[in-house]
Protein backbone atom coordinates (compact mmCIF):
# COMPACT_ATOMS: atom_id res chain seq x y z
CA UNK A 1 0.00 0.00 0.00
CA UNK A 2 1.76 3.31 -1.14
CA UNK A 3 1.70 6.61 1.10
CA UNK A 4 -0.31 9.31 -0.53
CA UNK A 5 0.60 12.83 0.21
CA UNK A 6 -1.83 15.22 -0.81
CA UNK A 7 -1.12 18.85 -0.44
CA UNK A 8 -3.65 21.97 -0.28
CA UNK A 9 -5.31 22.18 -3.76
CA UNK A 10 -6.32 18.59 -3.79
CA UNK A 11 -7.95 19.16 -0.11
CA UNK A 12 -10.10 22.09 -2.00
CA UNK A 13 -10.43 20.46 -5.05
CA UNK A 14 -11.92 17.53 -3.76
CA UNK A 15 -13.75 18.69 -0.24
CA UNK A 16 -16.35 21.13 -1.24
CA UNK A 17 -17.03 23.23 1.93
CA UNK A 18 -20.74 22.17 2.07
CA UNK A 19 -19.52 18.31 2.03
CA UNK A 20 -17.50 19.53 4.78
CA UNK A 21 -19.89 20.63 6.76
CA UNK A 22 -22.40 17.69 6.74
CA UNK A 23 -18.57 16.03 7.46
CA UNK A 24 -18.35 18.17 10.67
CA UNK A 25 -21.82 17.08 11.55
CA UNK A 26 -20.90 13.46 11.86
CA UNK A 27 -17.07 14.32 13.56
CA UNK A 28 -19.37 16.04 16.27
CA UNK A 29 -21.73 12.94 17.08
CA UNK A 30 -19.38 10.82 17.01
CA UNK A 31 -17.25 13.02 19.73
CA UNK A 32 -20.19 13.32 22.04
CA UNK A 33 -21.32 10.06 21.87
CA UNK A 34 -18.26 8.43 22.35
CA UNK A 35 -17.81 7.02 18.94
CA UNK A 36 -14.23 8.65 18.45
CA UNK A 37 -11.44 8.10 21.27
CA UNK A 38 -8.70 10.82 21.84
CA UNK A 39 -6.84 11.99 24.40
CA UNK A 40 -5.89 15.88 25.32
CA UNK A 41 -4.43 17.57 22.44
CA UNK A 42 -0.25 18.19 23.19
CA UNK A 43 0.37 22.54 23.19
CA UNK A 44 3.95 22.62 23.04
CA UNK A 45 5.17 26.40 23.83
CA UNK A 46 7.87 27.50 21.39
CA UNK A 47 9.70 30.86 20.97
CA UNK A 48 7.41 32.89 19.21
CA UNK A 49 4.52 30.13 18.73
CA UNK A 50 3.30 26.82 19.40
CA UNK A 51 3.43 23.06 18.31
CA UNK A 52 0.12 21.09 18.50
CA UNK A 53 -0.03 16.83 18.69
CA UNK A 54 -3.47 15.74 18.64
CA UNK A 55 -3.82 11.85 17.86
CA UNK A 56 -7.58 10.96 17.57
CA UNK A 57 -9.13 7.16 16.73
CA UNK A 58 -12.36 6.06 14.90
CA UNK A 59 -13.63 3.61 16.54
CA UNK A 60 -15.58 2.20 13.94
CA UNK A 61 -12.58 2.63 11.47
CA UNK A 62 -12.09 3.03 8.40
CA UNK A 63 -8.58 4.82 10.43
CA UNK A 64 -6.78 6.35 13.07
CA UNK A 65 -3.77 9.27 12.93
CA UNK A 66 -2.39 12.31 14.03
CA UNK A 67 -2.37 16.31 13.53
CA UNK A 68 0.87 17.60 13.71
CA UNK A 69 0.85 21.18 13.43
CA UNK A 70 3.34 24.36 14.08
CA UNK A 71 1.71 27.66 14.70
CA UNK A 72 4.13 30.70 14.60
CA UNK A 73 1.51 34.56 14.33
CA UNK A 74 4.58 36.23 13.02
CA UNK A 75 5.30 34.27 9.78
CA UNK A 76 3.46 36.59 7.63
CA UNK A 77 5.81 39.47 8.55
CA UNK A 78 8.51 37.04 6.28
CA UNK A 79 6.07 35.70 3.53
CA UNK A 80 5.23 32.45 5.40
CA UNK A 81 1.63 30.62 6.36
CA UNK A 82 0.73 30.94 10.10
CA UNK A 83 0.30 27.28 10.30
CA UNK A 84 2.22 24.54 8.67
CA UNK A 85 2.13 20.57 9.27
CA UNK A 86 0.23 17.46 7.94
CA UNK A 87 -2.46 15.42 9.04
CA UNK A 88 -1.10 11.37 8.79
CA UNK A 89 -3.94 8.66 8.39
CA UNK A 90 -2.93 4.82 9.25
CA UNK A 91 -5.00 2.05 8.02
CA UNK A 92 -7.04 1.10 11.81
CA UNK A 93 -7.22 -2.67 10.54
CA UNK A 94 -3.55 -3.32 9.44
CA UNK A 95 -1.91 -0.05 10.97
CA UNK A 96 -0.14 0.78 7.97
CA UNK A 97 0.14 4.32 7.16
CA UNK A 98 -1.93 5.76 4.23
CA UNK A 99 -1.71 9.55 3.78
CA UNK A 100 0.27 12.60 4.69
CA UNK A 101 -2.59 15.33 3.94
CA UNK A 102 -1.55 18.65 4.06
CA UNK A 103 -2.55 20.07 7.70
CA UNK A 104 -3.19 24.07 7.08
CA UNK A 105 -5.37 23.32 4.32
CA UNK A 106 -7.52 21.06 6.74
CA UNK A 107 -7.67 23.22 9.52
CA UNK A 108 -8.86 26.30 8.21
CA UNK A 109 -11.40 24.38 5.75
CA UNK A 110 -12.71 22.17 8.95
CA UNK A 111 -12.25 24.88 11.11
CA UNK A 112 -14.80 27.36 9.48
CA UNK A 113 -17.07 24.61 8.47
CA UNK A 114 -17.75 23.80 12.09
CA UNK A 115 -18.78 27.39 12.69
CA UNK A 116 -20.85 27.23 10.10
CA UNK A 117 -22.42 23.99 11.35
CA UNK A 118 -22.71 25.78 14.72
CA UNK A 119 -24.69 28.29 12.81
CA UNK A 120 -26.85 26.44 10.66
CA UNK A 121 -28.11 24.88 14.08
CA UNK A 122 -28.11 27.74 16.02
CA UNK A 123 -28.60 30.74 14.76
CA UNK A 124 -31.64 32.07 13.67
CA UNK A 125 -32.82 31.08 10.20
CA UNK A 126 -33.92 34.51 9.37
CA UNK A 127 -30.26 35.66 9.85
CA UNK A 128 -29.00 37.99 7.32
CA UNK A 129 -26.09 39.61 8.53
CA UNK A 130 -21.96 38.54 9.59
CA UNK A 131 -19.50 40.64 11.07
CA UNK A 132 -15.82 38.80 11.25
CA UNK A 133 -13.30 40.21 13.60
CA UNK A 134 -10.31 39.49 11.50
CA UNK A 135 -8.98 40.06 8.24
CA UNK A 136 -6.34 36.70 7.33
CA UNK A 137 -7.25 33.19 5.83
CA UNK A 138 -9.79 31.74 8.75
CA UNK A 139 -11.71 35.03 7.56
CA UNK A 140 -11.65 34.23 4.15
CA UNK A 141 -13.07 30.95 5.03
CA UNK A 142 -16.13 32.08 7.29
CA UNK A 143 -17.20 34.32 5.08
CA UNK A 144 -17.63 31.55 2.44
CA UNK A 145 -18.53 29.03 4.94
CA UNK A 146 -20.97 31.15 7.11
CA UNK A 147 -22.90 31.99 3.73
CA UNK A 148 -23.03 28.38 2.86
CA UNK A 149 -25.63 27.81 5.68
CA UNK A 150 -27.35 31.22 6.10
CA UNK A 151 -28.58 33.57 3.20
CA UNK A 152 -26.17 36.33 4.26
CA UNK A 153 -26.87 39.60 2.72
CA UNK A 154 -24.08 42.05 4.22
CA UNK A 155 -20.77 41.04 5.22
CA UNK A 156 -18.87 43.73 7.83
CA UNK A 157 -15.27 43.36 8.88
CA UNK A 158 -13.03 44.65 11.41
CA UNK A 159 -9.22 44.25 12.19
CA UNK A 160 -6.91 46.19 14.00
CA UNK A 161 -5.17 47.93 10.32
CA UNK A 162 -8.10 49.38 8.52
CA UNK A 163 -6.36 49.12 5.40
CA UNK A 164 -6.08 45.31 5.60
CA UNK A 165 -10.12 45.29 6.50
CA UNK A 166 -11.16 47.48 3.41
CA UNK A 167 -8.39 45.08 0.99
CA UNK A 168 -10.06 41.90 2.25
CA UNK A 169 -13.20 43.28 1.92
CA UNK A 170 -12.55 44.39 -1.83
CA UNK A 171 -10.62 41.31 -3.06
CA UNK A 172 -13.74 39.28 -1.14
CA UNK A 173 -16.20 41.67 -2.90
CA UNK A 174 -14.57 40.77 -6.16
CA UNK A 175 -14.39 37.01 -5.85
CA UNK A 176 -17.35 36.23 -4.19
CA UNK A 177 -20.20 38.75 -5.87
CA UNK A 178 -20.84 39.21 -2.36
CA UNK A 179 -21.89 42.82 -0.06
CA UNK A 180 -18.54 42.90 2.04
CA UNK A 181 -17.59 46.01 3.69
CA UNK A 182 -15.14 47.37 6.30
CA UNK A 183 -16.68 47.95 9.33
CA UNK A 184 -15.72 49.64 12.87
CA UNK A 185 -16.21 46.57 15.46
CA UNK A 186 -19.63 47.96 16.73
CA UNK A 187 -21.18 47.73 13.78
CA UNK A 188 -19.64 44.23 13.40
CA UNK A 189 -20.39 43.12 16.54
CA UNK A 190 -24.32 44.46 15.94
CA UNK A 191 -24.69 41.54 12.85
CA UNK A 192 -27.24 38.64 13.35
CA UNK A 193 -24.02 36.34 13.63
CA UNK A 194 -20.52 36.95 14.70
CA UNK A 195 -17.30 35.38 14.21
CA UNK A 196 -14.30 36.29 15.48
CA UNK A 197 -10.85 34.50 14.25
CA UNK A 198 -8.18 36.76 15.66
CA UNK A 199 -4.95 36.64 17.43
CA UNK A 200 -5.68 38.22 20.19
CA UNK A 201 -5.14 37.69 23.67
CA UNK A 202 -7.44 40.53 24.83
CA UNK A 203 -10.91 41.00 24.16
CA UNK A 204 -11.86 42.70 20.54
CA UNK A 205 -15.24 41.89 20.99
CA UNK A 206 -17.73 43.85 23.54
CA UNK A 207 -20.93 41.81 24.95
CA UNK A 208 -22.16 45.23 25.10
CA UNK A 209 -22.66 45.73 21.15
CA UNK A 210 -24.34 42.48 20.46
CA UNK A 211 -27.58 42.32 19.40
CA UNK A 212 -30.65 40.34 21.48
CA UNK A 213 -31.03 36.81 18.89
CA UNK A 214 -27.43 36.91 17.53
CA UNK A 215 -25.79 34.14 16.84
CA UNK A 216 -21.50 34.02 17.93
CA UNK A 217 -18.54 32.16 16.89
CA UNK A 218 -15.94 32.56 19.04
CA UNK A 219 -12.73 30.61 17.33
CA UNK A 220 -8.92 32.39 17.36
CA UNK A 221 -8.31 32.01 21.20
CA UNK A 222 -7.03 28.62 22.59
CA UNK A 223 -5.01 29.28 25.59
CA UNK A 224 -6.61 29.50 28.96
CA UNK A 225 -5.12 33.22 29.86
CA UNK A 226 -6.48 34.38 26.13
CA UNK A 227 -9.35 35.54 25.16
CA UNK A 228 -11.23 37.64 22.23
CA UNK A 229 -14.36 38.37 23.74
CA UNK A 230 -14.80 40.41 27.08
CA UNK A 231 -17.27 38.45 30.03
CA UNK A 232 -20.54 40.60 29.22
CA UNK A 233 -20.00 38.18 25.63
CA UNK A 234 -20.52 34.83 27.59
CA UNK A 235 -22.62 36.23 30.28
CA UNK A 236 -26.27 35.72 29.85
CA UNK A 237 -25.83 33.75 26.34
CA UNK A 238 -26.52 30.22 25.81
CA UNK A 239 -23.14 28.66 25.56
CA UNK A 240 -21.97 25.54 23.17
CA UNK A 241 -18.59 23.82 22.54
CA UNK A 242 -16.90 21.16 20.39
CA UNK A 243 -16.07 18.99 23.92
CA UNK A 244 -16.83 20.49 27.65
CA UNK A 245 -13.92 18.70 28.79
CA UNK A 246 -11.71 20.44 26.09
CA UNK A 247 -13.64 23.83 27.17
CA UNK A 248 -13.19 23.28 30.64
CA UNK A 249 -9.01 22.98 30.10
CA UNK A 250 -8.64 25.72 27.17
CA UNK A 251 -11.07 27.82 26.39
CA UNK A 252 -10.48 31.75 28.42
CA UNK A 253 -13.30 33.15 26.42
CA UNK A 254 -14.98 30.91 28.99
CA UNK A 255 -12.76 30.47 31.81
CA UNK A 256 -11.89 33.79 32.64
CA UNK A 257 -15.77 34.60 33.22
CA UNK A 258 -15.74 31.62 35.53
CA UNK A 259 -13.06 33.21 37.46
CA UNK A 260 -14.73 36.48 37.88
CA UNK A 261 -18.11 34.74 39.10
CA UNK A 262 -19.99 35.62 35.80
CA UNK A 263 -20.07 32.41 34.59
CA UNK A 264 -20.41 28.66 35.77
CA UNK A 265 -20.41 25.15 34.53
CA UNK A 266 -23.84 24.80 34.57
CA UNK A 267 -23.70 27.91 31.90
CA UNK A 268 -22.40 25.52 29.11
CA UNK A 269 -25.79 24.24 27.96
CA UNK A 270 -23.81 21.10 25.80
CA UNK A 271 -21.57 20.33 22.86
CA UNK A 272 -22.21 20.67 19.34
CA UNK A 273 -22.44 17.55 18.55
CA UNK A 274 -24.76 16.33 21.18
CA UNK A 275 -27.30 19.17 20.29
CA UNK A 276 -27.65 17.21 16.41
CA UNK A 277 -28.11 13.91 18.19
CA UNK A 278 -31.22 15.67 20.47
CA UNK A 279 -29.64 15.24 23.50
CA UNK A 280 -28.86 18.83 24.39
CA UNK A 281 -31.16 21.36 23.80
CA UNK A 282 -30.78 24.05 21.23
CA UNK A 283 -32.11 27.47 20.62
CA UNK A 284 -34.89 28.44 22.80
CA UNK A 285 -36.50 31.48 20.95
CA UNK A 286 -35.73 34.67 18.67
CA UNK A 287 -34.23 36.84 21.45
CA UNK A 288 -31.58 34.06 23.09
CA UNK A 289 -27.73 35.18 22.26
CA UNK A 290 -26.23 31.72 21.38
CA UNK A 291 -22.23 31.48 21.53
CA UNK A 292 -20.51 28.31 20.25
CA UNK A 293 -16.45 28.22 21.56
CA UNK A 294 -14.41 26.56 18.94
CA UNK A 295 -11.29 24.90 20.32
CA UNK A 296 -10.66 22.26 17.51
CA UNK A 297 -10.63 18.91 17.94
CA UNK A 298 -8.84 15.88 16.22
CA UNK A 299 -11.62 14.23 15.17
CA UNK A 300 -12.82 16.97 12.52
CA UNK A 301 -9.15 16.92 11.50
CA UNK A 302 -9.74 13.00 10.84
CA UNK A 303 -13.38 12.97 9.09
CA UNK A 304 -11.96 15.66 6.61
CA UNK A 305 -8.74 14.03 5.98
CA UNK A 306 -10.39 10.88 5.57
CA UNK A 307 -13.19 11.82 3.44
CA UNK A 308 -9.77 13.66 1.34
CA UNK A 309 -7.72 10.94 1.27
CA UNK A 310 -10.80 8.35 0.16
CA UNK A 311 -11.28 10.64 -2.67
CA UNK A 312 -7.73 11.58 -3.60
CA UNK A 313 -7.22 7.51 -3.47
CA UNK A 314 -10.00 7.07 -6.03
CA UNK A 315 -9.66 9.22 -8.65
CA UNK A 316 -5.55 8.11 -9.56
Amino acid sequence: MSLLQIGASEVREVLPMADCIDLMAEAMRAVSSGDFDAPPRQVEPLEGGHFFLMPGSMRRGPCFGAKLMSLIPTNPERGLPVMQGFVVLFDHDSGAPLALVDGAAITYLRTAAVSALATRTLARPEALSHGIFGAGRLAEEHLRAIAAVRPVTETRVWTRKPQRARDFAERMRNETGMAVVASDPRDAAACDIVSTVTNAAEPVLQGRWLSAGCHVNLVGAHRPDRREADSDTAAGAAIYVDTRAGALREAGDLLIPMTEGRLGEPDLRGELGAVLAGAAEGRRDARERTLFKSLGHVAQDLYAAAAVYEAVRDGR
